[in-house]
């Protein structure tokens, strides 16, 4: 427990559970290229894109929605942006006060670089 009272709880990680498997190793079935699709899809628009990278690389692993919304879209339009990378499984989000916090999951990343890498 630190002095201010707070006590800091370990941060459990989630085995990478991976959409499908490296494209070179096999097929991919109907259910893994929809799920695939869907994340490339997603990151398939240069704003959303720009989104993720941002969060992605954001000091801390999250960003508050107050600090990546300079895309060069108004603020409505990062909010669907969002909303998309979201619903695409590629962004995790929680409410704090007003403001809203992004992460991107690193079981997520890890999965989309196994999906691109050569089987071994």
């Amino acid at each position: 427990m630190s002095n201010s009272g707070v006590t800091e709880l370990p941060v459990l990680q989630e085995p990478v559970a991976p959409c499908c498997p490296p494209l070179t190793e096999r097929p991919l079935t109907a259910e893994e290229a929809e799920r695939t699709a869907k994340m490339f899809k997603a990151l398939g628009d240069p704003v959303r894109l720009r989104l993720f990278s941002l969060v992605a690389s954001y000091e801390g692993g999250e960003a508050c929605v107050c600090d990546i919304s300079d895309v060069g879209v108004s603020q409505p339009t990062v909010s669907h942006h969002l909303k998309k990378l979201k619903d695409a499984g590629l962004l995790s989000s929680e409410r704090r006060g007003t403001w809203v916090y992004y992460r991107v999951e690193p079981s997520v990343l890890a999965a989309m670089g196994q999906l691109l890498t050569a089987a071994r």
